[in-house]
């Protein structure tokens, strides 16, 4: 690909004005621990954040906290007793769970629930789980009001893009679904039931992670509402979810697309399957916001990826999507190389603010972890690619002929949109107070109103206000 590309890239059409982007990042998100050795590292988001501070990036943006997504938030999803479970699990109850011999009592009860919500290696309970899973929630489902009220352009959940829950348990690292609850947020802008698909807007979600989408594609699996479309590594030790044949079921037959992929991609590939692909989806789904998956984890030399893909290669995604001028909502998601995923996802954000960041890192609180180059992109590695050229063609072709098979932007009866209700004067001031003073800079909170910058107190109506706000 072209060295200078990224978000310099050519756009489509008329797209030479800046975006408004919101950024949504919770200062605590760093401090949460998978465990020892397990490969998921919410680190990362500090890292990203920090580099893009120091690039001054938060300076061309709205950078803001996210109120944490409440129960009754998470339970719009997730059926009500995985959410108990999740919000009351401890590792003293784990560990207890763990060193029960008996068949019965309350230790016994523990390991049966452990079992039943897929709780173990892979999705550990540790310290502020339930605290992490409303962090990572709560930014999405924030970025999704930003753009239903016409507030942002862009909006950004770096902790957000966990694709692999499902409705009752955890998978692949993942343990609240937070795309799905933003999807979901994004479908109330016509206030009506997800089942009627004679109404309501129209949501397509792009996944470029490793990994399959699975969580997502299985919540909306059988609604011409949402399209999903993931890009991913399939076959071997990847979840068998994902074949190029998973196309939808009932309503949503045709509404998944699946583009499996081998070892190896690298850019040109990657991006001669993408652009066509989504260029032929935005012309006939014609969705009215869009919701991106960034995973990280498709980057060359990841730890547990095996795609070849630059950090310009996987960002012109985000870029060519930024073109078509349409609500976006940019999510995280996997990535295990916690260096090159602080580095994608800061260029990323460079992209959203339509900047070229320098190549030479500046100095930064991580700046050890970069070395011995400092700088913000990576080399591909010097590996075959194994998805040949006949391969591909013959995978465009066929979910090209899918995509011929549905509706121009399906079950649509277009009306004119209720205005807005207006909250009251004193109720708006407060709101505007308080987004003010959520603005974080990495260190601390920066605003131009002194009483802004004191310590604050929350209470418990301010969440009941934002409760309001996102339900």
């Amino acid at each position: 690909m072209d060295e200078k590309s990224g978000s310099s890239l050519p756009s489509i059409g008329a797209d030479a004005k800046k975006r408004r982007v919101s950024y949504f990042y919770e200062p605590s998100i760093g401090d949460h621990y998978y465990g020892q050795g397990h490969p998921m590292k919410p680190h990362r988001i500090r890292m990203a954040h920090n580099l893009a501070v120091h690039y001054g990036l938060h300076r061309r943006m709205e950078v803001c906290r996210p109120f944490p997504a409440s129960s009754s938030d998470i339970r719009r999803f997730h059926s009500a007793d995985y959410v108990d479970f999740l919000s009351s699990v401890t590792p003293a109850i784990v560990a207890s769970a763990a060193a029960t011999q008996n068949e019965s009592g309350s230790s016994a009860a523990s390991a049966r629930r452990l079992r039943k919500f897929n709780i173990g290696e892979d999705c550990p309970v540790f310290e502020g789980l339930f605290e992490f899973c409303q962090a990572s929630a709560g930014g999405s489902i924030g970025a999704a009001v930003k753009l239903n009220r016409g507030d942002s352009d862009i909006a950004i959940n770096w902790a957000g893009g966990l694709h692999h829950a499902k409705k009752g348990e955890a998978s692949g690292f993942c343990y609240v679904n937070d795309i799905v609850l933003g999807i979901l947020e994004l479908l109330k802008y016509h206030r009506v039931p997800l089942a009627d698909s004679n109404n309501g807007q129209r949501v397509l979600y792009v996944d470029i992670d490793i990994h399959h989408g699975d969580g997502v594609e299985e919540a909306f699996y059988t609604t011409d509402r949402v399209m999903t479309v993931s890009f991913h590594k399939f076959g071997d030790y990847f979840p068998g979810t994902g074949h190029i044949k998973d196309v939808g079921h009932g309503t949503g037959k045709y509404y998944a697309l699946n583009v499996p992929l081998s070892d190896w991609i690298d850019d040109d590939s990657f991006q001669g399957l993408f652009r066509p692909l989504i260029q032929k989806v935005m012309e006939v789904y014609q969705p009215e916001a869009v919701v991106l998956q960034c995973g990280a984890d498709s980057l060359a030399g990841d730890r547990l990826g095996c795609f070849n893909l630059s950090i310009r290669g996987h960002a012109s995604c985000l870029c060519f999507l930024r073109s078509f001028n349409v609500p976006l909502m940019v999510l995280g998601g996997g990535g295990y190389t916690i260096r090159n995923v602080a580095r994608c996802w800061c260029y990323e954000t460079a992209v959203a603010v339509d900047v070229e960041p320098d190549n030479r890192l500046p100095y930064n609180e991580y700046y050890e972890y970069f070395g011995p180059d400092y700088n913000l992109h990576i080399e591909p590695k010097n590996m075959e690619n194994q998805n040949s050229p006949k391969d591909l063609e013959c995978i465009r072709n066929m979910l090209l002929e899918h995509l011929s098979r549905i509706q121009h932007a399906p079950s649509m009866q277009f009306q004119a949109r209720p205005p807005d209700v207006e909250p009251p004067e004193q109720e708006e001031e407060d709101m505007d107070h308080r987004q003010r003073r959520r603005i974080w800079n990495g260190e601390n909170y920066e605003s131009e109103d002194e009483e802004d910058q004191k310590p604050q107190n929350h209470d418990s109506g301010a969440d009941d206000q934002h409760r309001n706000i996102v339900s």
